[in-house]
């Protein structure tokens, strides 16, 4: 044990998504062009969202702190990804190596809880709406975010603490693309099970109690919503929480069949198709999901770009 202590990588290789040169061009191009797109459209509805005094509501807020998170997750993997797909080492630090599983961790927990709070805002926005202004005070709004951020980057320190004083001595080749707990928990000496439970009781804790804030939250609001009686007032009503139905929905059923399951039953080629999607495309999708489904963020847009268009 004294050995496996004092056993201790200075960096890492990450095997990637494949080993075939000509797959890994197409691959950096397909890439690259998601990560443009992830910048343009996360970067887009942050200034929209600041420019256009339209959107300055909690909804809005939240949606703005959502593309900064979507921002900064695809930006902690990515850039990284696209330099590896173009070399022939793929090393990989092993303090960057833990500040990669940090960032990244931190931010995916804490999008979990900003899309419970999320949920929350529609609820009291569609069930309440003569009490949504006061209970959705400004003062709220930033204490669910921050308590939303305390919480993922938290989690992320337990994970990260956890993981990396393990001694890694079977190799230093890690069965995938970017630095995250269940790839770099095979590469140990020793035992995981503790690690495989606290990543159990804390990932489940974020992801539970963020999906059962959804759950209840859209049973109250589909509630409602039935009983509008105008067609239009159905359609207007459900409108408002369609696009954030949809990204949740995408959200959640990646990340659960990621880790939520015990580590001897993952498989490798499976659940690097998953990250792919929730660490690249999500990040893509959410603001195209936004822009495209509601009216007003796509209008801010437009106005943005006439404006500098014309310039």
């Amino acid at each position: 044990m004294a050995k496996w202590n004092n056993t201790h990588f200075k960096e890492f290789i990450l095997l990637g998504l494949t080993d075939d040169p000509k797959l890994e061009i197409i691959l950096f191009v397909l890439f690259l062009f998601f990560y443009i797109v992830t910048l343009l459209g996360n970067i887009g509805i942050i200034v929209a969202v600041r420019v256009d005094s339209r959107l300055h509501t909690p909804m809005y807020f939240f949606l703005n702190n959502l593309s900064f998170l979507d921002l900064c997750y695809a930006t902690i993997i990515t850039p990284k990804t696209l330099v590896n797909f173009l070399s022939s080492s793929k090393t990989i630090g092993y303090n960057e190596c833990a500040v990669q599983m940090y960032f990244f961790a931190a931010s995916v927990t804490t999008e979990c809880f900003l899309l419970g709070v999320m949920a929350y805002d529609r609820y009291v926005a569609i069930c309440n709406p003569l009490l949504y202004s006061s209970v959705m005070a400004k003062k709220v709004c930033v204490q669910l975010v921050a308590g939303a951020y305390t919480l993922g980057y938290l989690n992320a320190t337990l994970h990260t603490i956890c993981t990396f004083r393990l001694p890694f001595c079977k190799t230093n080749k890690i069965d995938h693309f970017f630095c995250d707990v269940p790839p770099l928990l095979k590469l140990s000496c020793t035992k995981t099970t503790m690690n495989e439970i606290l990543m159990f009781i804390f990932g489940g804790f974020a992801e539970s109690s963020s999906l059962s804030t959804i759950i209840v939250s859209y049973s109250y609001i589909i509630s409602t919503i039935l009983r509008i009686r105008s067609k239009e007032g159905r359609k207007k009503a459900f409108s408002t929480c369609a696009s954030h139905l949809l990204a949740v929905t995408i959200f959640y059923s990646t990340i659960l069949f990621m880790y939520l399951r015990p580590t001897s039953i993952y498989a490798m080629s499976q659940d690097r198709v998953a990250s792919v999607f929730y660490s690249v495309i999500i990040p893509m999708l959410n603001p195209l999901i936004y822009s495209l489904r509601n009216n007003e963020v796509a209008q801010a847009l437009k106005k943005i770009k006439v404006k500098y268009c014309c310039k």
